[in-house]
C-alpha cells in the first residue's frame, strides 16, 4: 500500500516519529483529565448537536454558534463538504495535502492542479488567480500550507476570495496548523463577509490528540452547514471528543507556550539542516520541508527514525522530505542521524 500520510508506526519499528506534525509539548494535563472523566458518561449517547462544544467555540472566536460544525477530524469534514456540494471541477494548488484530492475524487470531481513555483518558495501567486475560471466550483487552500509550511498574507487571501465570490466558487480554507504560527494570518473574522468561505480547523495537531479525532468547520452560510451536516453520521463525535475539545479551548497559556517553543525549535532545526548542506524551505509552521540529494528515508528508518518522504506529493520530486519540529533532544538526534546518513 502506498504511503499517503505520515505516522505509519504500526508497520515500522520506530523510536522517534518525525513524520507527523504533533505539538511537541504533548497533551495538556487538563485535557487528559477531561478524557478520564468522560469515562463516567460512556453509558450515555453523545449530544448529536455538540451544543457545549459549539458554545465554547463561539466564545473563543466571538462568532455565533450557528457558524460551527464539529466533525470526527478535519478529514470527515472535507468529505462532508464535497459530498454536500458535489463540485464538477476543483482547483488545487500543488504541492498540498493529499486529503484534498482524495475527497474530490471520492465524489467524482475533476481536479485541476495549479503548480506552485519553487523559486517563490511554493507560495501561490497570480497563477492561481488566473486559474480560477468560471466553470470552477471549489478551491482548496491551506494556510499554512502542508508540506511547505508557508503562510499566505491576508491581503492575498482576500483578493482570492473576492475573485471566487464574483465567480461563485466555494473556498475551503484549511487552517489546521495556523495556531502554531507566530503570525496567525487567519481570516476567521471575514466569515460574515464571504458566505462562500469554509474554514476547517482541527484539535489534532495543536493539542496533540490525533487519536481522539476532532475538528470543526466554520461558515456563515447556515443552510450550507445544515446540508453538510446531513452528510455526516448522526453521532459523529464521541463523549471523549467533545469533552476533550471543551477542555482544549480553555488552554490559552498552553497555546502561547506552544508558539514560543515551536518558533525557537524551528529556528534551531532549520539552521542545523542548512549547516548540513540541505536546501530548506523556510517554514512558518511546526514542520520543515527540505531537499537532499542523498536518499534519507530508508537510512533513517534503519535508525528507528521516521520522516515523511514527499516524493508522492504532486508538485514535488524525489529528494524532498518533511520533518516535524520536536523537542531539542529529539531535534538533535535527527540532526546527528541525518549527518551520518549523508556522510
Amino acid at each position: 500500500m502506498q504511503t499517503i500520510h505520515g505516522g505509519d508506526i504500526y508497520r515500522n519499528r520506530i523510536q522517534i516519529d518525525f513524520s507527523v506534525n504533533i505539538n511537541p509539548l504533548g497533551i495538556p494535563e487538563e485535557v487528559k483529565d477531561a478524557l478520564h472523566q468522560a469515562v463516567d458518561v460512556c453509558m450515555q449517547y453523545p449530544d448529536m448537536e455538540a451544543e457545549q462544544l459549539k458554545e465554547a467555540l463561539s466564545r473563543k472566536f466571538c462568532l455565533p454558534k450557528t457558524y460551527f460544525l464539529p466533525g470526527n477530524g478535519a478529514s470527515e469534514l472535507f468529505l462532508g463538504i464535497l459530498h454536500a456540494l458535489k463540485p464538477k471541477k476543483v482547483i488545487l494548488p500543488v504541492p498540498s495535502f493529499y486529503g484534498y484530492a482524495y475527497t474530490a475524487k471520492a465524489v467524482g470531481s475533476e481536479v485541476i492542479c495549479v503548480p506552485l513555483k519553487k523559486e517563490e518558495d511554493f507560495l501561490p501567486g497570480e497563477e492561481l488567480v488566473l486559474a480560477l475560471q468560471e466553470d470552477a466550483e471549489l478551491l482548496f487552500l491551506a494556510n499554512p500550507n502542508n508540506p511547505t509550511g508557508k503562510l499566505m498574507k491576508p491581503a492575498y487571501l482576500e483578493n482570492v476570495l473576492e475573485v471566487c465570490k464574483e465567480k461563485n466558487i466555494y473556498v475551503v480554507l484549511d487552517e489546521c496548523f495556523i495556531e502554531f504560527c507566530e503570525k496567525e494570518n487567519s481570516i476567521v473574522q471575514k466569515l460574515s463577509t464571504y458566505r462562500n468561505l469554509l474554514i476547517v480547523r482541527a484539535f489534532t495537531k495543536i493539542y496533540a490528540i490525533p487519536g481522539v479525532r476532532l475538528g470543526y468547520l466554520m461558515c456563515s452560510d447556515k443552510e450550507l452547514l445544515q446540508k453538510i451536516r446531513g452528510q455526516l453520521p448522526e453521532w459523529n463525535l464521541s463523549v471523549f471528543a467533545e469533552a476533550a475539545g471543551i477542555a482544549c479551548l480553555q488552554q490559552q497559556e498552553y497555546l502561547k507556550k506552544t508558539v514560543e517553543y515551536v518558533a525557537a525549535e524551528r529556528k534551531f532545526l532549520t539552521e542545523k539542516l542548512q549547516n548540513l548542506g540541505l536546501q530548506v524551505i523556510l517554514s512558518d509552521a511546526n514542520f520543515i520541508l527540505f531537499y537532499s540529494e542523498k536518499p534519507l528515508y530508508k537510512k533513517l528508518l534503519q535508525k528507528g527514525i521516521l520522516i515523511r518522504d514527499c516524493k508522492n506529493f504532486q508538485g514535488l520530486s524525489e529528494g524532498y522530505y518533511r520533518v516535524a519540529v520536536k523537542s531539542r533532544r529529539e531535534n538533535e538526534i535527527l540532526e546527528k542521524a541525518i549527518g551520518e546518513c549523508i556522510g
